[in-house]
């Protein structure tokens, strides 16, 4: 015998409700715990300065970044344990690209003995432990568990902590790791820059890196022709961002930073830039859909960067961050972490009046 309900397919789906969306904001009213005031700095890539720049135009931003007192600093890079995972598959990612976000840990590998994971464990460990008051073999230890672990960045934090006469090789530190540290300290991008400097004057003792690209390791059979596509969408909205660009670059040309960073973080000029990219690709009208590809990678990247920066402060409800990234990241963290419990957005154009 038929089942009754073979019958009648499509009359018995009317019947059935539409899903609604559970509307979460609710939860708020249950939270106790102080909100976690987030920021998100949208940065220039210091990097690509130009000829003259002086990083210390960089203080009225950094003196407002100070005022806000950040308790965690999160910044655009890898993580060692990233790092080490993307090493372990190298047949799905390259070891070329790798060489660009990922530094060679082998130098301190072999002064401290540690690999990647152990040394991230021992710092981990030496941090849960630290004093208030720590001293300067304290310090270029755990300068050498960082370096060891991937950590590039905070291995600076505690090196620019130390007397000048501290700044030697000892602890775990030997003269290949002395001389990477000091040719890192003459860098030129925002990560030393602006967070590096910052940790250093709060006390802070460490940075915490978020980035991750294994979300936008697109998998496409033409990757010439994949570029050429984003290429040209991106040539084709040249014309609308122009203005935009030609006002930052004036504004870093006369090395007016805070300036600079106040517009490089205002909506508008946010918004064209991410009309003038994601918008243009997704306008992308050939067969294979690469615009909408790339935009996934994007969305994929920034969504994994989101849940990096969250687990920071998970432990830690109520804290201050700054999470520093490439200014067109801003809108999609914005995004998605105001959408995390007992966390409370901070207006970026405030914090630099």
């Amino acid at each position: 015998m038929m089942k009754r309900w073979l019958l009648c397919p499509f009359a018995c789906l009317l019947t059935i409700p539409a899903l609604a969306q559970v509307d979460l904001s609710h939860l708020e009213k249950k939270d106790v715990a102080p909100h976690t005031r987030l920021l998100v700095l949208g940065t220039v890539h210091l990097s690509g300065s130009p000829k003259g720049f002086n990083s210390e135009s960089l203080e009225p931003v950094l003196a407002r970044l100070e005022a806000f007192k950040p308790q965690i600093i999160t910044v655009e890079q890898i993580s060692g344990a990233g790092c080490d995972f993307m090493a372990r598959h190298p047949t799905e990612y390259d070891p070329q690209d790798i060489a660009t976000y990922c530094q060679d840990t082998a130098p301190a590998k072999a002064a401290t003995g540690l690999d990647v994971p152990a040394a991230m464990a021992q710092a981990r460990s030496t941090l849960k432990t630290w004093p208030a008051q720590p001293t300067p073999g304290q310090r270029r230890h755990l300068a050498a568990l960082f370096l060891a672990a991937g950590d590039a960045y905070s291995a600076q934090v505690q090196w620019l902590q130390l007397a000048d006469a501290e700044r030697r090789a000892g602890d775990g530190l030997d003269d290949a790791l002395v001389a990477s540290l000091q040719k890192r300290a003459t860098g030129n991008d925002e990560t030393l820059l602006i967070a590096t400097r910052l940790a250093v004057r709060l006390g802070l003792q460490r940075l915490y890196a978020i980035d991750d690209h294994t979300g936008d390791n697109v998998d496409v059979a033409d990757a010439a022709t994949y570029g050429q596509a984003i290429e040209h969408a991106w040539d084709g909205a040249a014309s609308g961002v122009a203005s935009v660009r030609a006002k930052r670059a004036k504004l870093w040309q006369d090395g007016d930073m805070l300036a600079l960073y106040r517009y490089v973080n205002r909506p508008d000029a946010l918004r064209a830039d991410i009309d003038s990219d994601f918008g243009a690709t997704l306008g992308d009208p050939s067969s294979q859909h690469y615009g909408q590809i790339y935009v996934a990678g994007w969305e994929t990247r920034n969504l994994r960067m989101a849940s990096n920066i969250r687990a920071t402060f998970r432990e830690t409800p109520g804290v201050r961050v700054l999470s520093l990234v490439g200014s067109s990241h801003k809108p999609w963290l914005d995004s998605l972490l105001g959408q995390m419990q007992g966390v409370e957005i901070v207006d970026v154009e405030k914090v630099l009046e």
